[in-house]
Protein backbone atom coordinates (compact mmCIF):
# COMPACT_ATOMS: atom_id res chain seq x y z
CA UNK A 1 0.00 0.00 0.00
CA UNK A 2 2.90 2.21 -0.66
CA UNK A 3 4.93 3.83 -3.40
CA UNK A 4 8.46 4.93 -3.80
CA UNK A 5 11.78 4.18 -5.39
CA UNK A 6 13.16 0.67 -5.48
CA UNK A 7 10.70 -0.53 -2.88
CA UNK A 8 7.69 0.64 -4.85
CA UNK A 9 4.67 2.38 -3.32
CA UNK A 10 3.27 -0.33 -0.85
CA UNK A 11 5.28 -8.45 -6.94
CA UNK A 12 8.54 -13.97 -11.28
CA UNK A 13 5.94 -14.77 -13.30
CA UNK A 14 4.66 -16.31 -16.53
CA UNK A 15 2.05 -14.26 -18.30
CA UNK A 16 -1.34 -15.86 -18.02
CA UNK A 17 -3.25 -13.21 -19.95
CA UNK A 18 -5.31 -15.83 -21.76
CA UNK A 19 -6.57 -17.28 -18.47
CA UNK A 20 -7.35 -13.84 -17.09
CA UNK A 21 -9.15 -12.96 -20.32
CA UNK A 22 -11.19 -16.15 -20.21
CA UNK A 23 -12.81 -15.32 -16.92
CA UNK A 24 -13.18 -11.64 -17.75
CA UNK A 25 -14.72 -12.53 -21.08
CA UNK A 26 -12.60 -10.10 -23.12
CA UNK A 27 -9.93 -10.11 -25.77
CA UNK A 28 -6.52 -10.72 -24.09
CA UNK A 29 -5.10 -7.74 -25.97
CA UNK A 30 -7.48 -5.51 -24.05
CA UNK A 31 -5.79 -6.42 -20.78
CA UNK A 32 -2.38 -5.08 -21.75
CA UNK A 33 -1.01 -1.56 -21.83
CA UNK A 34 -2.18 1.59 -20.07
CA UNK A 35 -5.38 1.14 -18.17
CA UNK A 36 -5.36 -2.63 -18.48
CA UNK A 37 -4.52 -5.59 -16.31
CA UNK A 38 -1.44 -7.75 -16.67
CA UNK A 39 -2.15 -11.20 -15.24
CA UNK A 40 0.87 -12.98 -13.82
CA UNK A 41 1.48 -16.13 -11.79
CA UNK A 42 4.54 -17.76 -10.26
CA UNK A 43 5.04 -19.66 -13.47
CA UNK A 44 4.40 -23.06 -11.89
CA UNK A 45 1.92 -25.29 -13.71
CA UNK A 46 0.30 -26.11 -10.36
CA UNK A 47 -0.73 -22.50 -9.96
CA UNK A 48 -4.33 -22.38 -11.07
CA UNK A 49 -6.90 -19.65 -10.77
CA UNK A 50 -9.54 -20.37 -8.16
CA UNK A 51 -13.07 -18.97 -8.08
CA UNK A 52 -11.81 -16.39 -5.58
CA UNK A 53 -8.99 -15.40 -7.93
CA UNK A 54 -11.47 -14.96 -10.76
CA UNK A 55 -13.77 -12.88 -8.60
CA UNK A 56 -10.81 -10.70 -7.60
CA UNK A 57 -9.89 -10.20 -11.25
CA UNK A 58 -13.41 -9.21 -12.21
CA UNK A 59 -13.66 -6.85 -9.25
CA UNK A 60 -10.40 -5.00 -9.85
CA UNK A 61 -11.13 -4.69 -13.57
CA UNK A 62 -14.35 -2.82 -12.80
CA UNK A 63 -12.72 -0.67 -10.13
CA UNK A 64 -9.79 0.18 -12.39
CA UNK A 65 -12.13 1.17 -15.21
CA UNK A 66 -13.97 3.49 -12.82
CA UNK A 67 -10.71 5.17 -11.77
CA UNK A 68 -9.75 5.74 -15.40
CA UNK A 69 -13.06 7.42 -16.21
CA UNK A 70 -12.98 9.55 -13.09
CA UNK A 71 -9.37 10.72 -13.23
CA UNK A 72 -9.62 11.45 -16.94
CA UNK A 73 -12.51 13.78 -16.12
CA UNK A 74 -10.87 15.33 -13.02
CA UNK A 75 -7.60 16.02 -14.86
CA UNK A 76 -9.53 17.67 -17.71
CA UNK A 77 -11.75 19.84 -15.52
CA UNK A 78 -9.35 20.75 -12.70
CA UNK A 79 -5.96 20.73 -14.46
CA UNK A 80 -6.84 21.11 -18.14
CA UNK A 81 -4.55 18.21 -18.97
CA UNK A 82 -4.70 14.59 -20.10
CA UNK A 83 -4.60 11.68 -17.68
CA UNK A 84 -2.62 8.59 -18.70
CA UNK A 85 -4.05 5.51 -16.93
CA UNK A 86 -1.94 3.04 -15.01
CA UNK A 87 -1.77 -0.72 -15.56
CA UNK A 88 -2.58 -3.16 -12.77
CA UNK A 89 -0.55 -6.36 -12.49
CA UNK A 90 -2.76 -8.99 -10.89
CA UNK A 91 -0.56 -11.88 -9.79
CA UNK A 92 -0.90 -15.12 -7.86
CA UNK A 93 1.77 -16.12 -5.36
CA UNK A 94 4.72 -13.91 -6.28
CA UNK A 95 6.11 -11.84 -9.11
CA UNK A 96 8.85 -9.31 -9.87
CA UNK A 97 8.72 -5.60 -10.61
CA UNK A 98 11.35 -2.90 -11.26
CA UNK A 99 10.79 -1.99 -7.60
CA UNK A 100 11.67 -5.49 -6.40
CA UNK A 101 9.83 -8.69 -5.60
CA UNK A 102 6.21 -8.79 -4.55
CA UNK A 103 4.02 -11.31 -2.80
CA UNK A 104 0.87 -11.35 -0.71
CA UNK A 105 3.05 -10.49 2.28
CA UNK A 106 4.27 -7.22 0.71
CA UNK A 107 0.76 -5.95 0.12
CA UNK A 108 -0.39 -3.93 -2.91
CA UNK A 109 2.00 -1.26 -4.16
CA UNK A 110 2.58 1.17 -6.99
CA UNK A 111 5.94 0.95 -8.76
CA UNK A 112 7.16 4.22 -10.35
CA UNK A 113 9.73 2.18 -12.30
CA UNK A 114 7.10 0.88 -14.71
CA UNK A 115 4.12 2.96 -13.54
CA UNK A 116 2.14 -0.17 -12.65
CA UNK A 117 0.18 -1.32 -9.61
CA UNK A 118 0.95 -4.78 -8.22
CA UNK A 119 -1.77 -6.71 -6.42
CA UNK A 120 -1.87 -10.34 -5.27
CA UNK A 121 -5.16 -12.19 -5.79
CA UNK A 122 -5.10 -13.31 -2.16
CA UNK A 123 -4.96 -9.80 -0.76
CA UNK A 124 -8.72 -9.32 -0.62
CA UNK A 125 -9.01 -12.29 1.73
CA UNK A 126 -6.23 -10.89 3.88
CA UNK A 127 -7.94 -7.51 3.97
CA UNK A 128 -11.08 -8.96 5.48
CA UNK A 129 -9.85 -11.82 7.65
CA UNK A 130 -6.58 -10.53 9.05
CA UNK A 131 -6.89 -6.75 8.81
CA UNK A 132 -10.55 -6.51 9.70
CA UNK A 133 -11.47 -4.35 6.70
CA UNK A 134 -14.42 -6.20 5.21
CA UNK A 135 -16.64 -5.49 2.20
CA UNK A 136 -16.19 -4.95 -1.50
CA UNK A 137 -15.71 -1.23 -1.16
CA UNK A 138 -12.92 -1.67 1.35
CA UNK A 139 -11.08 -3.55 -1.39
CA UNK A 140 -12.01 -0.88 -3.95
CA UNK A 141 -10.55 1.77 -1.65
CA UNK A 142 -7.21 -0.08 -1.63
CA UNK A 143 -7.13 -0.15 -5.44
CA UNK A 144 -8.10 3.54 -5.57
CA UNK A 145 -5.35 4.36 -3.06
CA UNK A 146 -2.71 2.76 -5.29
CA UNK A 147 -4.14 4.59 -8.30
CA UNK A 148 -3.73 7.71 -6.15
CA UNK A 149 0.01 7.06 -6.15
CA UNK A 150 -0.10 6.93 -9.95
CA UNK A 151 -1.91 10.27 -9.94
CA UNK A 152 0.93 11.64 -7.79
CA UNK A 153 3.38 10.24 -10.34
CA UNK A 154 1.45 11.87 -13.18
CA UNK A 155 1.64 15.21 -11.36
CA UNK A 156 5.38 14.91 -10.70
CA UNK A 157 4.84 14.84 -6.94
CA UNK A 158 5.96 11.27 -6.32
CA UNK A 159 9.30 11.60 -8.10
CA UNK A 160 10.23 14.79 -6.27
CA UNK A 161 9.23 13.37 -2.89
CA UNK A 162 11.19 10.17 -3.38
CA UNK A 163 14.25 12.10 -4.52
CA UNK A 164 14.21 14.05 -1.27
CA UNK A 165 13.61 10.87 0.76
CA UNK A 166 16.84 9.42 -0.61
CA UNK A 167 18.81 12.41 0.70
CA UNK A 168 17.54 12.75 4.27
CA UNK A 169 17.56 10.79 7.52
CA UNK A 170 15.35 7.75 8.07
CA UNK A 171 13.03 9.68 10.37
CA UNK A 172 12.65 12.51 7.83
CA UNK A 173 12.15 9.96 5.05
CA UNK A 174 9.40 8.31 7.07
CA UNK A 175 7.70 11.67 7.56
CA UNK A 176 7.71 12.30 3.80
CA UNK A 177 6.39 8.78 3.22
CA UNK A 178 3.47 9.50 5.56
CA UNK A 179 2.64 12.64 3.56
CA UNK A 180 2.78 10.64 0.31
CA UNK A 181 0.42 8.03 1.69
CA UNK A 182 -2.04 10.47 3.23
CA UNK A 183 -2.23 12.38 -0.04
CA UNK A 184 -3.02 9.10 -1.84
CA UNK A 185 -5.78 8.52 0.72
CA UNK A 186 -7.15 11.99 -0.03
CA UNK A 187 -7.02 11.32 -3.77
CA UNK A 188 -8.89 8.07 -3.25
CA UNK A 189 -11.53 10.16 -1.47
CA UNK A 190 -11.88 12.29 -4.61
CA UNK A 191 -12.40 9.09 -6.58
CA UNK A 192 -15.08 7.93 -4.14
CA UNK A 193 -16.89 11.28 -4.38
CA UNK A 194 -16.95 11.19 -8.17
CA UNK A 195 -17.97 7.52 -8.22
CA UNK A 196 -20.93 8.36 -6.00
CA UNK A 197 -21.99 11.52 -7.83
CA UNK A 198 -21.30 10.73 -11.47
CA UNK A 199 -21.26 6.95 -11.73
CA UNK A 200 -23.82 6.18 -9.07
CA UNK A 201 -21.86 3.09 -8.04
CA UNK A 202 -21.37 4.00 -4.38
CA UNK A 203 -23.79 4.06 -1.47
CA UNK A 204 -23.41 5.38 2.09
CA UNK A 205 -22.56 1.93 3.42
CA UNK A 206 -19.77 1.68 0.86
CA UNK A 207 -18.19 4.89 2.11
CA UNK A 208 -18.31 3.63 5.67
CA UNK A 209 -16.43 0.50 4.52
CA UNK A 210 -13.75 2.66 2.95
CA UNK A 211 -13.31 4.80 6.06
CA UNK A 212 -13.10 1.66 8.20
CA UNK A 213 -10.50 0.18 5.82
CA UNK A 214 -8.42 3.34 6.17
CA UNK A 215 -8.63 3.03 9.95
CA UNK A 216 -7.65 -0.64 9.98
CA UNK A 217 -4.43 -0.07 8.00
CA UNK A 218 -3.15 2.88 10.02
CA UNK A 219 0.39 2.37 11.32
CA UNK A 220 -0.66 2.65 14.97
CA UNK A 221 -3.44 0.09 14.58
CA UNK A 222 -1.21 -2.35 12.68
CA UNK A 223 1.53 -2.10 15.31
CA UNK A 224 -0.93 -2.48 18.16
CA UNK A 225 -2.64 -5.48 16.55
CA UNK A 226 0.76 -7.09 16.06
CA UNK A 227 1.36 -6.84 19.78
CA UNK A 228 3.98 -4.13 19.37
CA UNK A 229 4.48 -0.85 21.14
CA UNK A 230 3.25 2.05 19.02
CA UNK A 231 6.29 3.93 17.72
CA UNK A 232 5.28 7.10 15.81
CA UNK A 233 8.82 7.74 14.52
CA UNK A 234 8.59 4.49 12.51
CA UNK A 235 5.27 5.36 10.84
CA UNK A 236 5.37 5.35 7.03
CA UNK A 237 1.66 5.56 6.20
CA UNK A 238 0.04 7.58 8.97
CA UNK A 239 -2.22 6.84 11.92
CA UNK A 240 -5.70 5.38 11.60
CA UNK A 241 -7.19 8.78 12.40
CA UNK A 242 -5.03 10.54 9.82
CA UNK A 243 -5.75 8.02 7.07
CA UNK A 244 -9.51 8.11 7.54
CA UNK A 245 -9.51 11.92 7.92
CA UNK A 246 -7.59 12.57 4.72
CA UNK A 247 -9.85 10.17 2.82
CA UNK A 248 -12.80 12.21 4.08
CA UNK A 249 -11.11 15.48 3.08
CA UNK A 250 -10.92 14.28 -0.51
CA UNK A 251 -14.44 12.89 -0.32
CA UNK A 252 -15.95 16.17 0.87
CA UNK A 253 -13.86 18.51 -1.30
CA UNK A 254 -13.35 16.66 -4.56
CA UNK A 255 -10.46 19.02 -5.34
CA UNK A 256 -6.86 17.94 -5.93
CA UNK A 257 -5.59 21.22 -4.46
CA UNK A 258 -7.12 20.33 -1.10
CA UNK A 259 -5.05 17.14 -0.93
CA UNK A 260 -1.77 18.99 -0.42
CA UNK A 261 -0.35 17.12 2.57
CA UNK A 262 3.13 18.50 1.93
CA UNK A 263 2.23 22.10 2.79
CA UNK A 264 0.04 21.12 5.72
CA UNK A 265 1.70 21.16 9.15
CA UNK A 266 -1.33 19.58 10.82
CA UNK A 267 -1.64 16.12 9.38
Amino acid sequence: MSSGGKAGVGGAGAIVIVLIAMFLGVDPAQLLGPGGIDGQSTGESSQTLTAADKAAGEFVSVTLADTEEIWTSVFATQLNRKYTPTTLVLFKGATQSPCGGASEATGPFYCPGDRKIYLDTGFFTTLGTRLGAKGDFAAAYVVAHEVGHHVQDELGILGKANKIRAQVSERESNDISVRIELQADCLSGIWAREAAQTLGTIERGDLEEAVEAARQIGDDTLQRNAGQRVQPHTFTHGTSEQRSRWFLIGLKSGMIVDCDTFSNNDL
